[in-house]
């Protein structure tokens, strides 16, 4: 047989048992801690690509609308289009349109990181030309 040990069963007084009482407790807190973190970055990497890819739209509909002589109608659709708080700016370049988007993501809560899409576009030929009122009703 095995030896007799008269302490099994018996807690040992305060102070005597190892110092990992709780730890179990303190790890999964802290796991569940950086799990939490984790998911919250993960969402806002997320929404930072979702908003690049609406600056990407944006830029494309703003340079489309420009090219084809709308110009009144590219902030609207940027402000409906792209992110929230959105810039717009234009240049043209002969008979080349180019728009750029700007938009910071998730409201600014992620710094150092900038959303920018541009996007270009050849001007079309009757919004090169001015508008030829037709005389005549036809008939």
């Amino acid at each position: 047989m095995g030896s007799f040990d008269p302490t099994d069963g018996v807690d040992p007084p305060d102070g005597e048992r190892g110092g990992d009482r709780g730890a179990v407790t303190v790890e999964a807190a802290v796991a569940l801690g950086a799990l939490a973190f984790a998911l919250v970055l993960g969402l806002l990497g997320l929404q930072a690509i979702l908003g690049e890819l609406r600056c990407t739209d944006a830029a494309r509909e703003a340079a489309r609308l420009v090219a084809r002589g709308e110009q009144s109608r590219a902030a609207a659709a940027v402000a409906q289009i792209g992110p929230k708080g959105a810039e717009l700016t234009v240049a043209t370049d002969g008979d080349t349109v180019r728009a750029e988007v700007r938009a910071e993501p998730v409201g600014g809560l992620l710094p150092g990181v900038h959303l920018r899409a541009e996007a270009y576009a050849v001007i079309e030929p009757a919004a090169a030309e001015p508008a030829v009122a037709k005389e005549g009703g036809g008939g």
